[in-house]
Parts: C-alpha cells; structure tokens; sequence
C-alpha cells in the first residue's frame, strides 16, 4: 500500500513543480552587433552610447521587468484554458478510526473520479469507490464499486462553436497580451532613446554656454587692449562684463539642466542616481524620404494598438456566442451504470453481494419569466456593433498618425537644414564685426548681439537636430517597428 500512496504523491507533486518553474519571467534582448556586452560602471565618468542606454533599459527597466512577470502570470491563464478538454482525476481519500462503548473500529475509504469535456459539449464521468470496514465485534466489511456516467448537451453548451469559445477566447487574449508586452518595450525604448537625447541634448548646451563664455572672456580683453590704446571709451567695457555675468549664469543653468537629465536617464535605466555617467553619441543625421501609403500599410501589419482593437472584435464575436449559448434552455441526454460489489465476514458468517444497473433519460431545465437570461447576450450584441465602430476610428486615427509623423519628419529636416544655415552665416557675421572692432568701425554693443544671434543660432540647430531624430524614433513608434529597427527579441515563448 505505501508504493502506491508514494506514487499518488509523486505525482500530485508535479503541477507544483512545474509551476514554481513558470515563475522565471523571460527578458528581451538586443541582437544588433556591437550591443551584445556588458556596460562597466566602475569607472569614473562612464561613458554610454545610445545602444549602451537601450541595452540597459532592456535589461533593468522596472516597466519591462514588470511586463515580463506578468506574462509569468497570463502564459499559465492560457495553460489553464487549454487544459480544459485534457482528463481530470480528483483522488477522495480518508481513514478514520472510531471508539465506542460497545465497539471499536477502523475505516478506509478511497474514491477517485475522473471527468472529460469533449469539444461538442460531451460530458464523460467515471468514478470507482472501495471502502474498508474492520470493527472489533462486527467484523470485516469491504464494498466497492464502478460509476460511468456519460451527459451529452442538445441545446446549452452542445456544439463545437460554443464549447470551445472560451478556449479562442484565451488564445485571442494571449494574442492581446503579446501586442501589450510589444508595445510596452517599443514604448520604455522610444522614451529612454529621447532621454538620452535630452541628455545630448543638455550635454551640448553647456559645451555652447561655455564656448560663448570663452568668447566673451576674449572680447573683454580685447576691449582692455583698445582701451589701453585709446580707441574705446573705458565705459564700454560694462557692455562686456554685463555679458560675462550673464553668460556665467547660463553655465550654471546649463549645468542644472545637465543635472536633471541625467538623473532621469538613470531612473529609467534602473541604475544608481550617484553614477557618473556622459552620453557619447554622435550628432549627426542623414535624410530619409518616407512614402505615406507605404507607412501606412506597413503599420496596418505591425503597429500593436491598431492590431490588439482587431483581436478586440474578434473577442466580442466570441463573447457573443458564449452569451447566446447561456441564454439557451438546458436540455441534456444523459445515460450511465454503476456497479457495486461487497464483502462481509463476521462471527455469523461470510456473505457475498454483486449488483449493477444502468439508466438512460433526458434532463430539462428551463427559465421561465426570467430576462435577465437574455442580458448578457444584449451586451455581447452591442459590444460587437460598437467593436466595428471602435475600427474604423482606430483606422482612421493610425492614417492620421502616419501621416503626421511622415510630415513632421521632413519638417523637421528642413528646418535642420535651415538652423545649419543659421550658423554659419552668424559665424561669418561675428567674425566680420569683430575684424571691424579692431579696426574702429564698429561698436562693442554691434559685436555683443552678433554674439547672441550665434548663441541663439547654435541653440536652433541643436534643437533642430534633436527634433529630427526625435521624429524618427517616433516614426519608428507609429509604425510599430522600433523593435525591428533596433533588433531586439521580445523572448516572449
């Protein structure tokens, strides 16, 4: 008797097991070459560069990490629902022994049943009793006994379609859930690239306001060495130190703004906020030319919001179905045999029973007056008409989103070609005023706001750039293929 208890055992240990396995969320990686490494962050000053940052953030981002665990628990919601037309054995066991006045005895009883769901709605059951009596003074009792018992639906629940309803509905949901995990990856990188930028972003302001500061610090010698000479009034030089002053000032907010950039960066990657670390990305950009129909039907087959409301009218199919079946009346053939065997020996003698029988019927059960049947199914129908409505919005607003992005990215290059433009001219233009300073035909006043039109210059085309690669990483969102354009696998099995 134990090798059969250890085994029940055993065997009941398995699900268990297996799903303390299950608890081990997966984790997206980065195939694209060069990325594949690990980021030392026992230096200094650590130095990143945006693959860097997206292979951090895949692996540490608390929102992707937090993605993949909930997949722990929605793979086995799927697991669940598929198990549903496999076998089912619940073993009812039990052992008791009981002392009276008169008797003293000892009873075991084993009862295991198994069930089966067929996929039409067929209904199968069998279940096998043995008890075990042994008393003192009455003597030895043993029974068991065989149950089959078979339920096949004629109107509720019968048929393919709404036996398996829940089953499709689970395998869309998991569909859902991949698209969520998808666009929550694409989402959490799209943010840490413009993070990243912003870090650039900050990075190059300072270098800007420290540039212009040298400048200046150039110019109030210049302006000395004319006053010395005699060809300035020695008032004029408050025009420069005032600017000094206010150049100083954007150093520090310049620095400020550093400061906060790349403590958000580090929050997003999940690392320590004391971490010294400097974005080492080139700025530099190339045109693309984006047809807008080509966009479009790429992010028809790819984007994960607009595909997630097409599983959603599929669901509400399917929920309609499940909300038709349960409004219908129960009519069920149902048909069974059991037997039943038992033994008894006591001190008057041993006696034997055997006896079986078997029934055949039909069992009816109808709701009568009861509206509240047909609730869900008018639920289900409106949900399936608004569904239809709920696509072509979603149609219509991801065309409206291509199109924005695809327009935005060649505004962005234009007006990035025209801050370059900018730049240049304002650097030929302070280089001529100055030229003319030393000569005395122009004012130190002229040669201050040249030098701001080049600050405000500079500043334009940073801003520009940034914009423009910004307008790229959100194209790649729309389109839903920022994780193909950076190859990063999901890992989601």
């Amino acid at each position: 008797m134990n090798k059969p208890l250890l085994l029940i055992l055993a065997l009941l240990s398995l699900p268990s097991f297996a799903a303390d396995r299950e608890l081990r969320p997966s984790a997206p990686t980065i195939t694209r070459s060069g990325y594949e490494r690990g980021v030392s962050l026992n230096a200094q000053v650590t130095t990143l560069t945006l693959g860097d940052a997206v292979y951090l953030g895949l692996r540490n981002n608390p929102r992707i990490r937090s993605a993949y665990l909930q997949r722990v628990a929605q793979k086995f919601d799927l697991r669940v629902a598929e198990d549903t037309f496999n076998p089912k054995l619940v073993l009812n066991s039990s052992y008791r022994s009981t002392q009276g006045s008169e008797d003293r005895a000892r009873n075991a009883n084993l009862a295991p049943a198994a069930t089966l769901l067929g996929e039409y709605g067929t209904q199968l059951s069998m279940a096998w009793t043995q008890q075990l009596n042994n008393a003192d003074r009455a003597g030895r009792y043993r029974s068991d006994g065989l149950n089959l018992a078979i339920i096949q639906p004629l109107m509720r629940g019968a048929g393919w379609d709404a036996t398996t309803a829940p089953l499709r509905l689970s395998r869309l949901a998991e569909q859902a859930n991949r698209l969520n995990l998808k666009a929550n990856v694409a989402q959490t990188i799209s943010q840490i690239i413009a993070t990243y930028r912003e870090l650039l972003r900050s990075q190059e302001q300072l270098s800007i306001s420290q540039e212009a500061l040298k400048r200046s610090m150039t110019l109030l010698e210049v302006n000395r060495a004319l006053i010395d000479a005699g060809r300035m009034a020695e008032f004029e030089i408050v025009q420069t130190e005032a600017d000094i002053a206010t150049q100083q000032l954007g150093v520090e907010e310049a620095q400020n703004q550093l400061d906060i950039s790349r403590l958000s960066l580090l929050r997003l990657l999940a690392l320590d906020l004391s971490t010294p670390i400097r974005a080492t990305e080139a700025l530099e950009a190339s045109r693309m030319d984006i047809d807008k129909r080509q966009a479009f039907n790429l992010a028809q087959t790819q984007q994960p919001d607009y595909l997630a409301t097409l599983l959603g009218s599929q669901q509400a199919d399917l929920n309609l179905v499940i909300a038709k079946d349960s409004g219908r009346w129960r009519v069920d053939l149902v048909a069974g045999a059991n037997q039943v065997r038992d033994v008894t020996n006591n001190a008057t003698g041993n006696t034997h029973n055997r006896r079986w029988d078997s029934y055949t019927g039909i069992q009816v059960q109808i709701p009568i007056g009861d509206i509240s049947t047909r609730q869900a199914e008018v639920r289900a129908r409106v949900n399936v008409e608004d569904q239809a409505i709920l696509i072509t919005d979603a149609r219509q607003e991801l065309e409206r989103n291509v199109n924005n992005v695809v327009r935005d990215l060649g505004t962005r290059w234009r007006q990035y070609e025209i801050a370059q433009r900018a730049v240049e001219l304002s650097r030929r233009k302070i280089d001529i005023e100055r030229d003319k300073l030393s000569a005395g035909r122009s004012t130190n006043f002229q040669v201050l706001s040249f030098e701001a039109d080049l600050r405000n210059a500079e500043n334009a085309r940073l801003n520009a750039l940034i914009a423009y690669l910004n307008a790229q990483t959100q194209l790649d969102l729309t389109l839903g293929m920022t994780l193909e354009s950076w190859e990063i696998a999901l890992n989601d099995y």
